[in-house]
């Protein structure tokens, strides 16, 4: 599913990974554009992704031409703290003028089953995206792509259950919908996150690290996470 180009990139803190991403994704959105006329992004929740979106919000951007997608959600009402729908909202889409029918995010307050179904018919006809934007979880996981978790191969967006941290029941994008973009970036801070990173770089099977595999990938990596490693 496209080359395989992964590059560890250390940065000196997390406000530099936040500071990178959100220049790479106001890099991809202005090349994106300029090639086709809009800028398709998967976004991803999570405190370091939080902040460079808040960076992205006095960035003079084109974007009424921007469409932002999820790579997972919580199923939880809409206006819930813990959607990443509504912290995404609170930290850049209420602050920007994106055009509302461009946001288009994971009706999981639906249930996983039907917000599932709904998500992978509307990607369908929007893939490939220009640009992914992940975290990783603690455990290596990525999106709601959980170890020991079997996920479909056959659709773009499946539900979730029994996920081993709350809420239990949620929405991710499957590697089918993953591969499609020219890049992904993997942002990985804290020290919290420091044992499975040195996992996945000795060779782990994680989530995150086939998700990485699918096609040129940059993990933006904070001190913290990246301990001894250069």
């Amino acid at each position: 599913m496209g080359e395989q180009i992964m590059h560890f990139i250390r940065f000196e803190s997390a406000e530099a990974v936040a500071e990178e991403t959100a220049r790479r994704i106001s890099a991809a959105a202005r090349r994106a554009i300029e090639a086709h006329g809009r800028f398709r992004c998967v976004l991803a929740g999570g405190r370091t992704p939080l902040a460079a979106y808040d960076r992205l919000v006095h960035q003079p951007e084109d974007w009424a031409h921007w469409h932002l997608f999820l790579g997972d959600e919580r199923c939880l009402p809409p206006d819930h703290p813990e959607r990443n729908s509504r912290a995404i909202a609170l930290a850049l889409t209420e602050r920007v003028p994106i055009p509302p029918d461009n946001l288009h995010w994971i009706p999981a307050e639906s249930g996983a089953e039907s917000a599932a179904k709904r998500y992978d018919a509307l990607i369908a006809d929007r893939m490939p995206f220009d640009l992914i934007l992940l975290g990783m979880g603690e455990d290596g996981h990525t999106a709601s792509l959980f170890p020991g978790h079997v996920t479909p191969t056959n659709v773009r967006a499946a539900p979730v259950h029994e996920a081993p941290k709350p809420p239990p029941d949620r929405v991710t994008l499957t590697p089918l919908a993953l591969a499609a973009a020219p890049q992904r970036l993997i942002l990985v801070t804290g020290a919290g996150k420091r044992e499975a990173l040195a996992a996945w770089r000795r060779g782990a099977d994680l989530p995150v690290a086939r998700v990485a595999a699918l096609g040129r990938t940059d993990v933006l990596m904070d001190p913290d996470a990246a301990g001894d490693w250069p």
